[in-house]
């Protein structure tokens, strides 16, 4: 008895550590309610969301919306080099990538690339952009400076969200074998396959600073892989999710199905779980992280009420970010 009373005390202890997160404001964009991936470039207070055929900017200092990046044809991904002066978007509808300079927001060049590029990454270590081909099962190996494609690498499965380590070396989720692929961009190759099994479907993908990679499924797992051994364990998050981020110590899966987040962390005894299910609203399943200020930003808008099984259509003119702070 007195084991299991330390126990629960121990595992109280952990539930009460877990920071609270609420909205605290809501940024209005308005327009299609079509949106994908959103890029947090905290040093430069920029937050770059995909929005249809645009990339739109918000300062995150004043939570207002400064530009908009044009050009593209069906945004997914963003990603920044930032000692280049330069962006990349990647336009899924013509198979291209978009290039634009960070201070006037112009579209400067357009580099094809393989069949509906999806993520996108930035290797700051050699100067490279890897764009993932979500149509054509590869990824485009991207001179920054350049601005040309250096190669393909066949992946042999379809890419969804992607990360890069401070080394240089990129994960990607592999949406339909249900795999992590390694890849070594400078080697132009695929290094490694890890199976996320029972996993179905991954899609968003985050990275810690303990060389954890935490992967969001549809069937309602998030898978946490460790570098380090190889080992992968698994914690129950909520529906439909796309995008997972992690900061001050969990990761956070946006569920868009449910209009909440997983928070999943560390628990007494040292194995991932979830530990804490967050508001957030119906449709907010893309998310982005500023371990500075300790906010969370999520893109969503308001939905028409559901009708049978067919999906739910977004209203025009709500568009928005909810902004969640750490209380």
């Amino acid at each position: 008895m007195k084991y299991l009373a330390v126990l629960l005390a121990t595992q109280a202890a952990a539930m009460a550590a877990v920071p609270s997160y609420k909205v605290v404001d809501q940024i209005a964009i308005g327009g299609e309610a079509r949106w994908d991936y959103v890029y947090l470039d905290s040093a430069a207070h920029r937050l770059y969301v995909a929005h249809g055929k645009q990339t739109d900017v918000i300062d995150t200092t004043t939570n207002k919306v400064v530009g908009a990046v044009t050009g593209s044809n069906g945004v997914h991904g963003i990603a920044v080099a930032r000692e280049l002066g330069k962006g990349y978007a990647t336009s899924g509808e013509d198979s291209t990538v978009t290039v634009f300079d960070l201070d006037s927001l112009k579209m400067t060049s357009s580099i094809a690339v393989g069949n509906k590029p999806d993520a996108i990454v930035y290797d700051a270590i050699d100067q490279r952009v890897v764009a993932f081909n979500g149509h054509s099962d590869s990824a485009s190996i991207i001179d920054a400076k350049a601005g040309t494609v250096s190669g393909t690498v066949e992946l042999g499965g379809k890419p969804e969200f992607a990360v890069v380590d401070a080394k240089g070396k990129v994960y990607v989720n592999l949406e339909d074998t249900g795999e992590l692929a390694v890849l070594d961009p400078k080697a132009m190759k695929v290094t490694k396959r890890i199976a996320l099994k029972p996993c179905e479907e991954p899609t968003g993908l985050a990275m810690d600073d303990k060389q954890h990679l935490f992967s969001v499924c549809k069937n309602h797992k998030m898978m946490i892989t460790s570098l380090k051994n190889g080992h992968v364990a698994e914690a129950p998050i909520g529906a439909a999710p796309d995008g997972v981020a992690w900061l001050d110590g969990y990761a956070f899966s946006a569920n868009g199905g449910d209009g909440n987040l997983s928070v999943v962390g560390l628990a007494a005894g040292g194995k991932f779980s979830t530990v804490a299910t967050l508001d957030t609203a119906y449709g907010a399943r893309t998310i982005a992280a500023d371990p500075v200020t300790h906010k969370l930003y999520l893109p969503t808008a308001d939905f028409q009420p559901a009708e049978g099984d067919a999906k739910r259509k977004g209203i025009p003119d709500t568009f928005r970010v909810l902004v969640l702070e750490k209380q």
